[in-house]
């Protein structure tokens, strides 16, 4: 039998991303341009139509000068992380 683990939740964590970037006063151009992310891609992470990557997140929080793990954190919101 498999057992999956519960479903991420991706909002929360569109909505951590929101929330940074709202709380620097940045605009999805200003995100992008210290990203290296295109704007496209940032505002369709924002309203869920895509996740992004690994690579795109690690972009991201490189930017905003958090950890990754402090906004794939929000993943687990919800229901109790591993462990």
């Amino acid at each position: 039998m498999t057992i999956f683990p519960p479903e991420p939740n991706l909002e929360a964590l569109r909505q951590e991303l929101a929330r940074l970037r709202a709380e620097r006063g940045w605009s999805y151009d200003e995100l992008a341009g210290r990203s290296g992310l295109s704007r496209r891609t940032l505002i369709e992470i924002e309203q869920g139509r895509t996740i992004g990557s690994l690579a795109t997140w690690h972009a991201i929080a490189h930017a905003l000068e958090v950890p990754v793990e402090h906004l794939l954190r929000n993943l687990c919101e919800g229901h109790a992380p591993p462990g």
